[in-house]
């Protein structure tokens, strides 16, 4: 597995780029963020890299930090979200903006992402919700201020919760809906969703 690049950045052509290190030339896919953080040709760039290997191709993605990265091994296990989707979802907002839409359920904030349409936005928030969770839990986002925003919703860490029990990823996100917003801690929420289930 290779981690980390680092070596001298030879060609940027979006979303393709050649880092040069020790006289190898890698050809790296990043995302447009990643790119626009990058230095002009010829400077030195420290890349976090996912080495993605299959039956007819083995690709090297590059980023500017492990939130982006960690963020890329989340989505590329969404069902049906493959490394293009998830290069362009990077690239269409940043880490902390595609956790706050998924927390929020903005739909619409997502379908502003080329290729993603209102069911992949939909499945998208169902699915990285709980999978976002897990990462901040097992420590895949470095940076505090987004461990705190995974980790700081009751309703987030509820619909967890329904998930683990059996219930649908549908069924779960419905329920919690119906809860008030003011519920305090994810013990309440998850109270209140199964009391709302059990009464239809």
């Amino acid at each position: 597995m290779i981690g980390r690049i680092v070596g001298t950045l030879v060609e940027k052509t979006p979303p393709e780029l050649l880092v040069d290190v020790a006289g190898i030339g890698y050809e790296i896919s990043a995302s447009m963020t990643t790119i626009y953080d990058l230095p002009q040709v010829g400077g030195q760039v420290t890349l976090f890299t996912h080495f993605l290997v299959k039956e007819d191709s083995h690709t090297l993605y590059g980023f500017i930090n492990k939130n982006e990265r960690a963020l890329f091994r989340v989505l590329i296990k969404v069902n049906g979200i493959g490394p293009k989707m998830a290069l362009a979802v990077l690239s269409s907002m940043s880490s902390e903006e595609l956790i706050t839409n998924v927390q929020e359920s903005d739909v619409d904030a997502l379908t502003r992402i080329p290729g993603v349409g209102k069911k992949t936005a939909e499945r998208l928030i169902i699915e990285l919700r709980d999978k976002l969770g897990q990462a901040a839990k097992n420590d895949l986002f470095s940076t505090p201020t987004v461990l705190r925003q995974v980790q700081a919703d009751p309703r987030q860490e509820a619909e967890a919760a329904l998930i683990s029990l059996g219930y649908k990823p549908q069924e779960a996100a419905k329920a919690i809906a119906g809860v008030p917003m003011d519920s305090a801690n994810s013990e309440d929420v998850i109270k209140a969703a199964l009391k709302g289930m059990l009464r239809k």
